[in-house]
């Protein structure tokens, strides 16, 4: 079958691609146009190409999707409700080690919770994002039927960490020094090398810098640079987390990383927001952000998640000006990208007590271009001739984005997800009118939220202390029985 050529024609805004300037850049009353996964022109101007399909660009502001790099699916929309207000103090307010976990869903339903988040990521404008889940059954078939482009980063890891008490944690590690974790996740990484779409690449993904063994981490890092896979780890995203490391090596998490041999181009730091200048650590050395951009490492930022712990990155506009490139991630519900964006740029703004620490441009560079770097990839995350059709679509004309100045602005800092219309993954429109085509979204919730139920129901025989889920995490008000 010959692919058709697509137009739209006279989108009152484009944001394309600036080859000379090589970065993004406005366009007035232009065209864009496609044939199969492959964008043909994106303004400025008329498209004068042969044209299958014309689509009315007016009342339009066509923009490439969003790169998500950091993102747990198969987990994260389960927790609904539950952890936005659950951690522990002694753990600097984290619940990583004591709560999150008691509400995990079971392996066998994490397709479904995978498929809700699929929904929140579309709808939001991603069309690309970084998948890192412990395996579980279907998981590569359920990404692939989404119609989403995904990097698939299955997680292991040595060690598992236990809350032995509200102020301890130990950590237990593997026998084998976590080798049949890592053949799972090599297995999968097969598993994704074979899908047949060509939406979906392997990424190496161990799971942080303080479960996995200096040998495991190197281990996995050649066999990802032989592979020509990036490298994906959490590091530097906890208080406890940096204490830990201190405590074993003498040296902060990306001090150590840097002395093992495995930060680069190709490697991707989860979170990195606990470095040796964070004002929660008062730490003596200020060497951590000089050491990820000599190195050429990025850096996953999620602001929404560590915003909510009372903590944030110091700061995205520290960090670029540092020249780190920095991408963006939901990490967790919501599965918003717009919002962590909003919230990317105001909280570099509050952490440097300045307006123009990171701007519109700053905060939409990285959930383009900077994961796009990222993931070594220069096809997506732009509009240009030659990328991948990925093309986010946002009406205009939807009160909240009125009046009209600057596109952009009223996206992020006022109508977010509530303006996306379309989207497009490789050609393929996958969500249309705000409504996502490839999943029932409303059957999806419906199905995770009685997965959450039985979690609940269940949390007696969960937690070692044999709480109910209202006493693990209360809710806003007290509730009479029902």
């Amino acid at each position: 079958m010959t692919e058709k050529t697509v137009c739209f024609r006279g989108a009152d805004w484009v944001i394309g691609w600036d080859s000379a300037a090589a970065g993004h850049r406005y366009h007035r009353n232009a065209d864009v146009a496609f044939r199969g996964d492959t964008i043909l022109f994106a303004g400025p101007g008329r498209f004068e190409g042969q044209c299958d399909e014309e689509l009315p660009g007016s009342g339009l502001c066509l923009m490439p999707g969003l790169v998500d790099i950091h993102n747990h699916s198969s987990t994260m929309p389960a927790y609904r409700g539950v952890r936005e207000e659950l951690g522990n103090p002694n753990f600097f307010f984290s619940g990583l080690y004591e709560g999150w976990g008691l509400f995990i869903p079971p392996a066998e339903t994490r397709r479904h919770v995978s498929k809700l988040a699929h929904c929140e990521l579309l709808l939001s404008g991603v069309t690309t994002y970084v998948d890192m889940s412990y395996p579980f059954p279907g998981w590569v078939d359920g990404v692939e039927s989404s119609g989403i482009r995904a990097s698939i980063s299955p997680l292991f890891d040595c060690a598992s960490i236990a809350a032995v008490s509200p102020h301890q944690l130990e950590y237990r590690w593997a026998p084998d020094g976590g080798q049949s974790a890592y053949r799972k996740a090599k297995e999968v990484l097969a598993e994704t090398e074979a899908s047949s779409s060509g939406r979906l690449t392997p990424m190496m993904s161990p799971m942080s810098v303080d479960t996995c063994t200096p040998e495991l981490l190197r281990e996995a890092h050649q066999l990802a640079g032989e592979r020509g896979w990036p490298y994906h780890l959490h590091a530097a995203m906890s208080v406890m987390e940096f204490h830990e490391m201190v405590r074993r090596t003498g040296l902060t998490s990306i001090q150590w990383l840097e002395t093992i041999g495995v930060l680069g181009p190709t490697t991707i730091i989860g979170h990195g927001a606990i470095l040796d200048h964070h004002s929660w650590v008062h730490w003596h050395t200020r060497t951590d952000l000089d050491i990820l951009a000599r190195s050429g490492s990025s850096v996953s930022h999620c602001p929404v998640v560590l915003s909510r712990l009372g903590v944030t990155l110091e700061s995205l506009g520290r960090y670029r000006r540092a020249g780190i490139n920095v991408g963006i991630g939901t990490d967790c519900d919501p599965h918003n990208m717009l919002e962590e964006m909003r919230q990317a740029a105001i909280m570099s703004r509050v952490a440097d007590q300045h307006m123009f620490s990171a701007t519109t441009a700053d905060v939409f560079d990285a959930a383009t271009i900077g994961g796009a770097k990222a993931l070594q990839r220069d096809d997506i995350g732009r509009l240009a001739a030659g990328a991948k059709a990925d093309i986010v679509v946002v009406d205009l004309t939807n009160p909240i984005m009125q009046p009209l100045y600057d596109p952009l602005r009223s996206l992020i800092f006022s109508a977010c997800d509530r303006a996306v219309k379309d989207v497009y993954v490789g050609g393929r429109k996958v969500v249309g009118d705000g409504e996502v085509l490839t999943i029932d979204h409303k059957r999806q919730a419906e199905t995770v939220a009685e997965i959450q139920e039985r979690v609940v129901a269940d949390m007696p025989n969960r937690d070692r202390r044999q709480r109910t889920a209202a006493e693990v995490s209360p809710r806003t008000y007290a509730c009479s029985d029902l």
